[in-house]
């Protein structure tokens, strides 16, 4: 898509860090840093259409970052997604944010994704899987879930 972030290399060394980046709880291993997520999102037959843009609230930098896209249908098999993004699994998608100084916009990433079967609702969940070393104490707000139904609108989250 025109205008969008396509993100680069690296989602799928992300992709393999899912699960084993956790350390002892309340210790502090890298530099601080606050990810979150805001954009819109529509559903129009069965193709949903995401937009957003990822800020780094600080205080430090984040020298990478990957995202996971989760939809509560499934995904169709065969899917355009942008360079950077890759599928994880039947219903997730993984996407390269890219390095964000602190107190910093990244560029806006935009997908479409075609679901399996047409469907009158669709719930995505948006979370960050990958952020380079950088630990983030709000975890609430690089958390999304969206309910997107398909009337063709926007909505914001």
């Amino acid at each position: 898509m025109r205008g969008a972030r396509v993100c680069g290399a690296g989602v799928m060394a992300a992709a393999l860090l899912v699960g084993g980046a956790s350390g002892a709880a309340g210790a502090v291993r890298g530099p601080e840093a606050d990810l979150a997520y805001h954009g819109s999102a529509s559903l129009v037959g069965g193709e949903v259409d995401l937009r957003f843009t990822p800020r780094n609230h600080g205080p430090s930098a984040v020298p990478d970052a990957t995202v996971r896209l989760r939809w509560s249908e499934p995904l169709a098999d065969r899917q355009e997604l942008p360079d950077g993004c890759a599928r994880a699994g039947t219903r997730a998608v993984l996407c390269r944010v890219g390095a964000l100084g602190a107190d910093e916009f990244g560029e806006r990433i935009a997908l479409r994704v075609r679901l399996r079967d047409a469907s009158s609702e669709v719930e995505l969940e948006m979370d960050t899987v990958w952020s380079g070393g950088a630990v983030d104490r709000n975890p609430a707000n690089d958390r999304q879930r969206v309910l997107i139904l398909e009337t063709g609108d926007a909505y914001y989250f």
